[in-house]
């Protein structure tokens, strides 16, 4: 099956995404020939501790090849199997660094298809708990916008199919957490502390690339505190007209980054609702449209991020976009995590509100580069902190403020009632106030 991408409004830096033709399914790999019995290996491997591959020995419900991961007793040199794991591997003896973190993390990634009437598409998933509830974005289960009632159905690393339903969407974030139909026995992601990332860690990206599921990609953090700007037909119109720290377009640090829509010929095109503005982890592992809700790991398989994006070089006429170009981005773990708990909890989650509108600040209105402040809602966190028009704020929770996107994205991802640092110049000189936010209606 070849993915059909619909036409993104900017060719030049479009969202990533993962549409399908409607009617059809997801691409699933090809079954390779089961090979020899693993080798025994002593020496786990340089990442995940005492954890090796072994050869392949078998399929796993006709959805692939099963290979079983070696776990190795340091002290008596012994070895033991563990879970089957589509992880292929011909030589136990040459398994490297991402292998064994491939072994690890992908049982805790699976593969989304949504569809509804006329439309389709597949994209990825975290596991989040062994019954079944799974991190994915939300222009994933509402293919863009499209549907608030689609047909969801997950496929495991080890090919088990689950129906799933939708627990609660934040387009403000593009996050969404499902649950798995009568599931047990998955494995959840281990999630790591985002905040520690360093530029230049390896990343290694898992998911389903053009519904080619189990796929893995390897790289490194290529930057961080990083924010890009997205027009989501899965946000309603109201949201970012209210008063939106730069929300309604308002300045543009980068992108925007479109989504491609589902379900559509190539080359149309639809009427987006608003634009979203997200903090993200930029990566160059490659990242497809699939890839999407996927998950960022670290060298000890832990998640890192959210696959939820990519930068492109271009289509052609038609509209279709063209693949990874080393430019992806993922939604950072503290935030994802964040606000899946508070779905899971609620139903929902809150999100920061400053109570002011923002432009890019420019070399009229400043030396430096940050947000400008324009109009400021009476009664709000801005004014509450004595923050006033014409104010450039230079950094927010500590992390520097380039552009508009990233004072919204920043904002966006502290939850309501949260109370951080902001810092301000003002007729040449800087300073740093304490804001409580408010909520994002």
């Amino acid at each position: 099956m070849t993915e059909s991408p619909t036409g993104a409004h900017d060719d030049a830096a479009p969202h990533e995404n993962h549409a399908a033709p409607a009617g059809q399914a997801p691409e699933r790999p090809a079954t390779a020939s089961p090979a020899g019995e693993p080798k025994k290996k002593t020496n786990a491997g340089p990442v995940v501790a005492a954890l090796a591959v072994g050869a392949l020995l078998g399929g796993a419900s006709g959805a692939g090849v099963a290979a079983w991961t070696v776990s190795a007793n340091q002290a008596g040199g012994q070895t033991q199997t563990s879970t089957p794991q589509t992880i292929t591997v011909n030589n136990s003896d040459e398994v490297n660094a991402v292998t064994a973190v491939a072994a690890k993390a992908s049982p805790s990634v699976v593969t989304v298809a949504v569809s509804s009437s006329g439309a389709g598409g597949t994209g990825s998933g975290i596991v989040l708990s062994s019954d079944g509830y799974v991190l994915t974005n939300t222009h994933v289960v509402t293919l863009d916008g499209e549907t608030s009632d689609g047909t969801i159905e997950v496929t495991t690393y080890d090919g088990k199919l689950y129906k799933a339903k939708i627990v609660g969407i934040d387009p403000i974030v593009d996050l969404a957490v499902i649950k798995l139909v009568d599931a047990s026995g998955l494995q959840p992601i281990e999630f790591a502390d985002s905040g520690n990332l360093n530029v230049g860690d390896q990343a290694v990206a898992i998911g389903a690339p053009l519904g080619l599921s189990n796929t893995v990609t390897d790289g490194i953090v290529s930057a961080l505190n990083r924010s890009i700007q997205i027009a989501s037909s899965a946000v309603p119109d109201d949201t970012s007209n209210q008063d939106s720290d730069g929300g309604n377009g308002n300045g543009n640090g980068s992108g925007p980054f479109d989504f491609w829509n589902f379900g559509q010929d190539p080359g149309a095109t639809t009427t987006r609702s608003a634009s979203i503005s997200i903090p993200v982890v930029q990566t160059d592992a490659a990242i497809n449209p699939g890839n999407s809700g996927g998950a960022l790991v670290n060298s000890a398989g832990e998640l890192i991020g959210v696959n939820v994006a990519i930068a492109s070089a271009g289509g052609n006429s038609t509209g279709s976009q063209s693949g990874s170009i080393g430019v992806g981005f993922a939604i950072p773990a503290n935030l994802a995590k964040r606000v899946a708990d508070e779905i899971i909890s609620t139903g929902s989650a809150s999100h920061g509100l400053l109570g002011a509108t923002v432009k890019n600040a420019t070399s009229d209105t400043s030396d430096t580069v940050g947000a400008e402040i324009g109009d400021v809602t009476g009664g709000g966190a801005a004014e509450a902190a004595g923050i006033k028009p014409g104010d450039i704020v230079t950094a927010f929770n500590g992390i520097p403020v380039t552009s508009a996107t990233d004072l919204t994205a920043q904002v966006r991802a502290l939850a309501a009632g949260s109370t951080t640092s902001l810092t301000y110049t003002r007729d040449g000189s800087s300073h740093t106030v304490d804001v409580k936010l408010g909520e994002l209606k």
